[in-house]
């Protein structure tokens, strides 16, 4: 079996891989600075965006939840990818052929290297297929089924609409054929294992190939068009390597753009009105796979939301839009969809957006009733949503009679808990109040009741800041223990060290090199210096630099230098590899391109100059000590007056 990935060829990945591209796919980043980019972490529950990029050093880094590294490290995390999984995934994106060391030692136990990217191409190469295939005369009640629901062919081309054959094998035949292998073909979930061999998943169906964010095929979901199929009216690709459908978006893909840009995300129930969303003018709707919206659904609508804006409910528009983002959940109007739409409301406070819900009053689901009334019709359906918050409180009293007193008294059993369940504290007051005015009660008595049924259900009405908790159920990051201090020093090493790392242009002309190993009071701080001084110092990416120029990388060798030079102290830092992640990609205190390199050489000298007062300090006691006679005296007279002669230069400058 093939070892370890050649290290000149993950290099090539991490040059090649541009991470805010990488990250954008999950995150939706926005200008943070000079060179820098932030948004909400993706790796714990946030409303602050903590979350920061440097895409010319290729790094990221969280403040929020300590959690940092490159490109490479990015993939893993978002992925549950092992090392080398990652990096063949951004071999395939970006073009790297991988080379592997026989004999290395570094293989995977039990996996094949390239296993998940054989995966991924596999699933490519089905989606062509399937596409052929709806073309085929076999596939005529496919394409009788998609036009009838207004469905043409330039319509399903953006969704990669397909049919699988009827044929027990069609599709295992075909990619056998490409060189795939039966047990690649079961490990897709594209075919599965019977008595007499590998068969077809999906057969006689029409399909849609389910992506992730970054466009990548990872599963299929397939309707049953005949009346001879006793499977189940949607089939969609089992759990596998790379399809966990309580963790996928059906049209994600194609939404991911216009839900950051729009700040809305439409959540549907099926491919079909996902589809007829689109199409409508609502490209930002989405859809499971077969699962409720659930929370690992929510962390990735709020990651491309940037949902970081506002409380809980957001802040309202004159227009009806919410500052902050929207997310609109939409229903079938019978019974189950309903009851789907009350779910929802357990989710919801996950979300710092403003969150509705559009019923369709007479049942239609977004295709049907695109097909009725139009395209205008269904964002008229959007755009008459109402808040979810109310809907929950609205369903339960529509199941009483509130025109009698006893109505109103089991109106106000049943929609107090639901208000209690509100757990802004502001919102819930004012829903108390508005439950009073919809039960024709007195305030008090609401409010009484509301504080009752939090109680009873466990909850304690306290506002989540009197209670001391940042947010009352949201997940929180875990206390970092970094260097951080008040103490001026702490904070100037800090800034040298991020100035350097950051820009090490600037350290190269402020004689960065030239600091003695104890220069770094902080322990953390020493071991980086250290690790700096151990790959060369800041010469070290002037001589990248020219290396790189004179191979003709041209006006991108700063850049490439800047982000091979970091990498080398990351490797050499051993168990602060953290913290210089951190360093290289921390907020900066100036944001203005021409005040950077005066900054760094305002806290380079700083700190040289506070090194050298400590010095002079030193040799002046130990000249104290000495006596004129000594051998020893004159040398050391002469030592104070080189060190307060570059102090005194250094102020000159």
């Amino acid at each position: 079996m093939a070892g370890r990935i050649r290290s000149e060829d993950i290099a090539a990945v991490r040059e090649r891989a541009r991470i805010e591209e990488i990250v954008g796919a999950h995150v939706t980043l926005k200008q943070a600075g000079v060179g820098s980019m932030k948004g909400l972490c993706p790796f714990h529950d946030e409303r602050t965006p903590s979350f920061h990029v440097r895409p010319q050093l290729g790094l990221w880094h969280c403040f929020g939840c300590g959690e940092g590294g490159d490109v490479i490290s990015f993939v893993q995390k978002i992925d549950s990818l092992s090392f080398t999984e990652a990096v063949e995934h951004l071999a395939g994106r970006t073009g790297v052929q991988l080379r592997y060391e026989e004999g290395g030692g570094g293989a995977r136990p039990g996996v094949e290297p390239g296993k998940r990217q054989r995966l991924i191409e596999a699933h490519r190469v089905a989606a062509e297929y399937y596409v052929e295939q709806l073309e085929s005369a076999e596939a005529a009640t496919a394409r009788t089924f998609l036009s009838e629901r207004g469905f043409d062919r330039a319509a399903t081309e953006p969704f990669g609409v397909g049919y699988a054959p009827k044929g027990w094998e069609s599709l295992s035949r075909h990619l056998r054929g490409r060189g795939f292998t039966e047990a690649e073909l079961t490990a897709s979930g594209l075919a599965s294992q019977g008595n007499r061999g590998v068969y077809d998943r999906f057969r006689g169906r029409l399909v849609w190939p389910i992506r992730d964010t970054t466009g990548d095929v990872v599963g299929f979901g397939a309707r049953r068009l005949y009346e001879e199929d006793q499977g189940p009216k949607y089939l969609n690709t089992p759990e596998t390597p790379l399809y966990k459908k309580a963790q996928v978006l059906y049209g994600i893909d194609l939404a991911k753009r216009e839900i950051a840009k729009r700040k809305q995300v439409v959540v549907v129930e099926g491919y079909t009105d996902v589809m007829a969303m689109h199409l409508a003018g609502v490209p930002t709707a989405i859809a499971t796979c077969g699962t409720a919206f659930g929370s690992d659904h929510v962390r990735i609508v709020r990651r491309l939301l940037g949902d970081g804006v506002g409380g809980a409910a957001g802040v309202m528009l004159s227009s009806g839009a919410a500052v902050g983002g929207e997310v609109v959940f939409t229903f079938d109007g019978d019974e189950a969809g309903q009851k789907a739409a009350l779910r929802a409301f357990s989710e919801d406070q996950r979300f710092a957006s403003q969150t509705f819900v559009a019923v369709e009053p007479n049942g239609l689901d977004p295709c049907d009733l695109r097909q009725r009334n139009g395209d205008a019709a269904v964002r008229e359906l959007v755009s008459t949503r109402e808040p979810l918050f109310e809907f929950a409180i609205q369903s339960v009293l529509r199941q009483v009679d509130l025109s009698t007193a006893e109505g109103r008294v089991t109106g106000l059993r049943v929609g107090a808990p639901v208000v209690a369940r509100i757990r802004d504290h502001a919102l819930r007051g004012e829903y108390a109040r508005e439950l009073a005015g919809w039960l024709g009660m007195d305030e008090v008595s609401v409010r009484q009741a509301v504080q009752r049924a939090g109680r009873s259900d466990g909850r304690d009405e306290r506002s989540p800041e009197r209670r001391g908790a940042p947010d009352a159920g949201r997940e929180q990051a875990p206390v970092r223990q970094q260097p951080q201090s008040d103490d001026p020093v702490v904070r100037l090493e800090r800034q040298v060290l991020v100035a350097v790392l950051q820009f090490p242009q600037h350290g190269l002309a402020a004689g960065f090199d030239d600091l003695g190993a104890d220069t770094f009071a902080v322990p953390a701080h020493r071991a980086v210096h250290d690790a700096i001084r151990a790959v060369g110092g800041v010469g070290a990416y002037g001589t990248l630099v020219e290396e790189l120029t004179a191979r003709g990388a041209g006006t991108g060798a700063a850049g490439q230098a800047a982000a091979q030079w970091a990498e080398g102290v990351r490797e050499a830092a051993g168990p602060v590899a953290g913290m210089v992640t951190e360093l290289a990609v921390a907020p900066l205190p100036e944001d203005r391109p021409e005040a950077i390199g005066p900054w760094a050489r305002g806290v380079l000298v700083a700190l040289i100059r506070l090194g050298l007062n400590r010095q002079i300090g030193e040799v002046k006691a130990r000249l104290q000590r000495t006596e004129p006679d000594d051998p020893a005296y004159q040398p050391t007279f002469a030592e104070l007056l080189e060190l307060e002669q570059r102090r005194r230069s250094l102020q000159a400058e």
